[in-house]
């Protein structure tokens, strides 16, 4: 019997959620004529309500309300959904589906779990893109694959909001307009400098008349905040005076997920470190230049591959995965202002 109401667990991350949408689009197509509901800690719930395909999203609890317990399995139980599927691998999703007595719980085989699942597959060995991770275990569920991903929609509200924040801040909407990401959750070695970012703000505006609006959450202030003193060290007024725009504008911590969306969406570029910024931006239909050092860019490519700009420099020691470099961070240093702002152009 087709179950009537699924629900997907989604990944704990900004960037894996994202490149688990052609896997969402898989499970869409396989239980079309049921509901499909998914389940996301709180900073990511947004992030469904802007997919379609989608017809219910379950917030669950994050942080410090996770740990008090209890309402994250309540709340799961109230969606009455027959089977769960896992994209994470932890042990605390099956956990926390099994409390919240779904009946079917299917995922990869991973962290002593396995007989908490009533359907397991096993984790591939061989490396793959992210999103391939996601579709392999969709396929091992008997699910058939080769459907459209799932796809982000901003409605009109949210894009006359992002178009107001973007003129009140002084962007000329004639002038092109060029996205920029410089944080990462990661850590500060998959961060291209600041002062290179300045330098290609810089580069822009004056070379290209380029406005930057600089994106990030509350956690990326420090880096907007460097950029902004280094331009203004450099004798980069923010108000270009002939021309009566800004040169750059600084939003981080002042967008939600889905204002950020339609921000990135009006960017004709967006140049990012490998982050969950710089694959929301590419989900959003802006094309990107990835910055790559430390992380695997087969692995954390933007999406769709093959159709943005991914840079990294030719040093013995990447990819380290490591979160701070223990040594003089030659992956990102390597990679020059002139090349990302060549990379810009040619995008």
């Amino acid at each position: 019997m087709m179950p009537s109401r699924v629900v997907v667990l989604s990944p704990n991350w900004l960037g894996d959620a994202v490149m688990a949408l052609g896997a969402l689009g898989e499970v869409r197509q396989a239980f079309h004529d049921g509901t499909l509901i998914v389940a996301a800690r709180s900073p990511l719930a947004p992030l469904f309500r802007l997919v379609p395909q989608v017809d219910e999203v379950v917030e669950l609890p994050h942080g410090r309300a996770a740990a008090r317990g209890g309402s994250g399995q309540h709340r799961l139980a109230a969606a009455g959904a027959d089977v769960a599927i896992l994209f994470p691998n932890s042990f605390s999703g099956a956990w926390l589906a099994w409390r919240a007595g779904v009946p079917e719980r299917w995922g990869y085989r991973a962290e002593a779990r396995r007989l908490l699942l009533t359907r397991s597959v096993p984790r591939p060995r061989s490396p793959r893109h992210q999103s391939e991770y996601y579709r392999t275990l969709v396929a091992g569920l008997g699910i058939a694959t080769g459907a459209s991903p799932a796809q982000l929609a901003v409605d009109d509200d949210t894009r006359s909001r992002a178009a107001r924040l973007l003129a009140d801040s002084g962007c000329d909407p004639g002038s092109p307009r060029v996205g920029i990401a410089p944080g990462s959750a990661y850590g500060h070695a998959k961060q291209w400098p600041p002062e290179r970012y300045a330098a290609l703000i810089g580069r822009l505006a004056v070379e290209r008349g380029a406005t930057a609006v600089i994106v990030g959450s509350a956690g990326d202030h420090e880096a907007g905040a460097e950029i902004e003193r280094r331009l203004e060290r450099d004798g980069l007024q923010r108000i270009d005076q002939g021309a009566g725009r800004a040169r750059w504008v600084n939003l981080i911590g002042r967008t939600d997920l889905p204002l950020v969306t339609a921000v990135m969406a009006s960017c004709r570029v967006f140049v990012s470190n490998d982050s969950g910024a710089m694959h929301l931006a590419a989900a959003a239909g802006s094309r990107v230049v990835a910055v790559f050092g430390p992380t695997i860019e087969e692995e954390t490519a933007p999406l769709p591959l093959g159709a943005h700009r991914v840079l990294t420099a030719p040093v013995w020691c990447r990819p380290c995965m490591l979160r701070e470099c223990p040594i003089d961070h030659r992956c990102m240093t390597g990679i020059t202002v002139e090349r990302v702002a060549e990379a810009v152009a040619g995008t």
